[in-house]
């Protein structure tokens, strides 16, 4: 069978012509893609400047569907889902986003960490706790450490806490002896004497001018008998770090007169009380009196420089009213009274409590009652 040229010279150009008509209408559909992406990505963001987070969420689906490859639009629809509490499904965008091979090393570190932050989101510690832990030596490794630290104080694991506060203590401008010394003395709460002696001991040296190690130490050995032991702590405590004076003035006056120095913290507590006005200085300073009528009359002289109902039902309590048969019925509606205002109060958060905490029970915040009642604010 002879080969017929002419179809050679005709299927050329029709080729040709095919090809053409064929990039052409690719061109012309990546153009479509491609407006269609960015109309998408804007629209997403406007609905996000109106607050409109499920139309937000719809536009930036279509823009992903159009454009599956752009890692920005996956991370700003997983905090989206994540913002919603739609917690799975931000996992899964970042889960599609780490399981990608041609993700660069930067955007592998934040996928990581908006991982985490799905977890620790969804009140899954112990995956959170995983996913921050491959965030060491990162650009998020301070912010993983800072979250591992709040996983730990909620979990109450101060072991693991306080090594984490080495850590930020170590390699950030942050100051964390403080919170570690804490630590230490949570832990001590639930040991044998000899290894909360040590821990706390151990406490002071991560921070010397925190008031709590010391006085957890001297607690410690005066429930073991040494009184002595336990007011020579206090006192230096009182001498280097003043303004905790009115929390440890109680068990200092308990100290003193068990071990004889009853005069010398008199004179250190009257020295405070001239600068402070404290009711808790005030209160050890009565115990330290012998005589009823002399403690009685600290509070006469507290009422002449402060207004205070409570001193004022302190005193009232010793003395002999003229209609004496009415003093219980009086005694008690002053009690009553003054209660709101022997409360500590969160300087934080508001939260008021009848005993003075190191770690607000309502906002978690450390050191963040000051050592004066309610009444002295």
């Amino acid at each position: 069978m002879d080969f017929d040229l002419t179809w050679l010279l005709w299927g050329l150009p029709i080729a040709f012509g095919l090809g053409w008509l064929a990039s052409r209408l690719d061109l012309r559909q990546l153009r479509i893609e491609n407006r269609l992406a960015p109309k998408a990505y804007f629209r997403g963001l406007n609905f996000l400047l109106n607050e409109q987070q499920d139309q937000a969420i719809d536009a930036f689906i279509e823009a992903v569907q159009n454009d599956p490859d752009t890692s920005e639009l996956h991370f700003a629809l997983g905090n989206l889902f994540r913002r919603r509490g739609e917690y799975e499904r931000a996992v899964r965008v970042h889960e599609h986003l780490l399981s990608r091979a041609d993700l660069s090393r930067a955007d592998r570190h934040r996928a990581q960490h908006a991982l985490a932050l799905d977890f620790l989101k969804a009140g899954l510690l112990d995956r959170a706790e995983e996913a921050l832990r491959k965030l060491e030596g990162t650009a998020y490794e301070e912010q993983a450490l800072l979250a591992l630290l709040a996983i730990y104080e909620r979990s109450r694991d101060w072991a693991q806490a306080s090594e984490i506060a080495r850590k930020l203590d170590a390699g950030s401008p942050g100051q964390f002896a403080g919170r570690q010394a804490h630590y230490l003395c949570e832990q001590a709460t639930k040991a044998s004497p000899e290894a909360a002696e040590q821990l706390l001991e151990k406490a002071i040296k991560a921070a010397p001018r925190s008031p709590r190690p010391r006085m957890d130490l001297a607690a410690l050995r005066r429930r073991a008998g040494d009184a002595q032991a336990a007011y020579d702590l206090l006192a230096e405590t009182a001498r280097t770090v003043p303004t905790s004076i009115p929390l440890l003035a109680a068990p200092l006056a308990d100290a003193a007169i068990a071990c004889g120095r009853r005069d010398e913290v008199a004179a250190l507590l009257r020295a405070n009380y001239e600068q402070t006005h404290s009711l808790d200085v005030l209160d050890a300073i009565t115990s330290l009196e012998d005589e009823p009528d002399a403690a009685r009359q600290w509070y006469v002289q507290h009422l002449q420089r402060e207004p205070s109902l409570v001193a004022a039902a302190k005193w009232i309590a010793g003395e002999k009213l003229e209609h004496e048969q009415f003093h219980p019925d009086v005694q008690r509606a002053l009690e009553h009274a003054v209660k709101p205002l022997t409360r500590y109060r969160c300087a934080a958060c508001g939260f008021e409590s009848k005993q003075h905490f190191w770690q607000c029970p309502g906002c978690q915040a450390w050191d963040s009652y000051p050592p004066r009642r309610v009444e002295e604010l």
